[in-house]
């Protein structure tokens, strides 16, 4: 069975795949701080709620933007599952090209987004991650990734607002039915909402126009489903988008050499 980490920088998302379907996804906050061991504990418990065993691991693959987590991720695959995982960077067999200047800046999770995405709907696609940075991801018809935009996200968004505004209160985000808000918090609500579908409805419009045809649209992350309310341009949800990368590459790429504590020196 393969191990698939998604580490995020808000959550770090665990999940197990046994070939067929996915057996087991579980979240943690991210901590860079946590060690491989505490990882190993609560991953440990959560395989056996579903009847799994560390054992039953063969395989793992890593996908990171928190550079500073992937120490004690290596560790717990090594240390608790005699793994070697494969840590997702540029250039790796992506079966696809990757069409910036500059992939190594690319982050893991943007273009594991785009190979899932490119997998299981085809280009010409625009892929929105809903995450702590609202990304905009662009495919083209032949497969190749060939870049995007980068927003503040909706949460940074609305503490932003909260933190430098002493009058305005923090709100949870949802969807208010008038745009015209009546009191202060309604109107928040309304400017961050409605503002955030203004925004993903403005993006992809500017970015169809510079590509010069219509594209697919496809949003993942936690508020994904939420912003699609709102908008017809977003036409498909897809919470899993990113571990699907992360399973479609590990099947494309050979698994590293096992490397033990004691070859570390550690």
């Amino acid at each position: 069975m393969l191990l698939v980490i998604d580490a995020g920088n808000t959550n770090i998302v665990f999940a197990v795949h046994d070939g067929t379907r996915w057996r087991g996804i579980w979240r943690i906050a991210t901590d860079s701080q946590r060690t491989s061991d505490e990882y190993g504990v609560w991953l440990g418990a959560l395989l056996a709620r579903q009847g799994l065993r560390i054992e039953d691991l063969t395989r793992a693959v890593i996908g990171t933007v928190v550079p500073a987590a992937l120490y004690h991720l290596r560790r717990l695959c090594r240390d608790w599952f005699s793994i070697e995982p494969l840590i997702t960077q540029s250039n790796l067999d992506w079966g696809f090209t990757i069409k910036v200047d500059n992939p190594s800046e690319v982050g893991a999770d943007r273009l594991l987004n785009a190979l899932a995405a490119q997998q299981s709907y085809g280009g010409p696609l625009i892929v929105v991650d809903f995450g702590t940075a609202t990304t905009f991801d662009v495919v083209d018809q032949t497969g190749a990734y060939i870049g995007g935009a980068i927003a503040p996200g909706i949460n940074l968004s609305v503490e932003a607002l909260h933190q430098a505004a002493a009058r305005l209160p923090r709100i949870g985000i949802g969807r208010p039915q008038a745009v015209i808000g009546r009191s202060t918090i309604p109107a928040m609500r309304s400017g961050i909402y409605w503002g955030y579908v203004g925004l993903v409805e403005g993006m992809i419009a500017r970015i169809e126009a510079e590509f010069g045809q219509r594209m697919k649209t496809v949003a993942t992350g936690g508020l994904a489903p939420l912003i699609a309310e709102g908008t017809p341009r977003i036409e498909r949800t897809d919470p899993d988008l990113t571990l699907e990368g992360l399973r479609l590459l590990s099947e494309r790429n050979s698994a590293p050499h096992f490397r033990s504590r004691e070859a570390d020196g550690d």
